[in-house]
């Protein structure tokens, strides 16, 4: 007979006593929600044998870098020691999984690798940060809840808040799934015996320090907006998409935001035929030099990490720059390419990136970025300093500037350095015309002015 003994309280309580049919966890920062919500997958898997269940998030590198840690460190290390859970590794024809003595099982895998993780029937399924995924995601996910095995099949969505816009909220206030609010007191490690544990406090503290709407979600567990957010047409669930292969025939332009204090911002993008520019590589770090700078970005194109060794990938079309003399110089001399300065005109380049962020008449927008584009370990300065480390983290705290009561004409200088980069791109691509910015769509669409 196999024993486990936890402890459970507030929303991860309120979780494990519900049968709907889909449920999200949603909450601050550190509430304890994963760990929680891990556990009472464990437990089914042990209670019911012979049960199937699927652990989930968007992408199975995401899965493997968070979630799994959480899952083989946090709630099965005793199983695995006693020879109740074994990990297999997979094949052609099954998805990786931690299998049971009893015959229970519970696959491992991410939404870019679907089709066969979707081709079978579960009891329950977890999705780890669920703001990543589309409607569509989910609502494939729910049609393979049937396996029978439990009394009762369950979709179960773990995630900090975000946009009160967001589809899953959405999904929420219309009766499809029932919102569970998880608080720092239901996290044991966090609060015990009606106080705050050291732990507690300084992670707490730590989140005090983030501001705006990142403070309100992270620390407050709330479905809010940013005041004066500047790129309101932001979406992660349309404008975050997996990674894919660049075809080589794609046009490719550089952006560079020069800093030191403040980072130095790096984008690489790629055009493709119809226009439509996708971010996939990205360098986002502080207190490096601009040689130091050119270097990473030569590891990361040629072979020998040299501007002398062999191009893995097409050479940049153009490297767009902001008006830095001594950064541009000194990386042209590092890299051997030539650059060409931003057109920096704020507002105007703020224009033409809203312009590409909008969903077109084909569906689709002109910007994308691409979940991993950040080639290197998150900056630790700025994670320290709970400020963002890549641009698709900015975009939901770039705000307009307005405390002297002016309307959407400045912006805050903070957190804008992959921001303006990108601005950089947009205005590069659609420079301004006659005042207005200038916009080609594909097929009869003809330009937007």
């Amino acid at each position: 007979m196999t024993e486990v003994v936890i402890e459970v309280r507030g929303a991860v309580k309120e979780l494990f006593r519900a049968r709907d049919k889909a449920v999200l966890l949603s909450g601050a920062a550190g509430t304890g929600k994963s760990h929680g919500a891990l556990m009472l997958t464990h437990l089914d898997a042990l209670r019911y044998p012979g049960s199937r269940h699927l652990l989930l998030r968007k992408t199975l590198s995401s899965l493997t870098a968070s979630t799994l840690v959480t899952w083989r460190r946090g709630i099965i290390p005793d199983a695995t020691a006693a020879g109740i859970v074994r990990f297999y590794g997979g094949s052609s024809q099954e998805p990786a999984a931690f299998r049971y003595r009893n015959g229970s099982t519970v696959v491992v895998g991410g939404l870019d690798r679907a089709t066969r993780l979707l081709s079978t029937e579960y009891d329950t399924i977890l999705c780890d940060e669920a703001t990543e995924t589309t409607a569509e995601d989910l609502d494939m996910a729910e049609t393979r809840l049937r396996n029978g095995v439990m009394p009762y099949q369950q979709l179960r969505l773990l995630t900090n808040p975000g946009s009160p816009h967001h589809h899953l909220k959405q999904r929420c206030d219309t009766g499809r799934c029932r919102m569970i609010y998880s608080k720092h007191e239901d996290n044991p490690r966090m609060w015990q015996d009606g106080a705050w544990t050291n732990y507690g406090r300084t992670y707490l503290e730590r989140l005090d320090t983030l501001t705006g709407v990142r403070y309100q979600r992270m620390r407050h567990g709330l479905w809010v907006a940013a005041d004066g957010l500047v790129y309101e047409e932001w979406d992660e669930s349309i404008h975050l998409i997996d990674a894919f292969d660049v075809p080589a025939s794609w046009r490719r332009v550089w952006t560079i935001d020069f800093g030191y204090s403040n980072p130095t911002v790096v984008q690489w993008w790629a055009i493709d035929p119809d226009g439509r520019a996708y971010l996939y590589r990205e360098l986002y770090l502080s207190r490096k030099t601009v040689d130091q700078i050119a270097a990473k970005v030569l590891k990361q194109v040629t072979d020998t990490g040299t501007k002398d060794g062999r191009w893995k990938e097409p050479k940049p079309r153009a490297v767009v720059c902001d008006h830095d003399a001594e950064g541009r110089a000194v990386f042209e001399r590092e890299t051997g390419l030539q650059t060409r300065a931003a057109d920096k005109r704020v507002k105007l380049g703020i224009d033409t990136v809203k312009t590409r962020m909008r969903v077109a008449g084909d569906g689709k927008p002109r910007m994308f970025i691409m979940r991993g584009a950040l080639c290197h370990r998150p900056d630790p300065f700025m994670a320290e300093a709970k400020k963002p480390t890549c641009t698709a983290e900015e975009l939901l705290s770039y705000q307009w500037d307005n405390k002297h009561g002016e309307q959407q004409e400045t912006v805050v200088k903070e957190n804008d350095h992959g921001a303006d980069a990108a601005r950089y791109l947009s205005m590069y691509l659609d420079p301004p015309s006659r005042g207005r910015s200038r916009l080609h769509l594909p097929g009869n669409l003809g330009p937007l002015r």
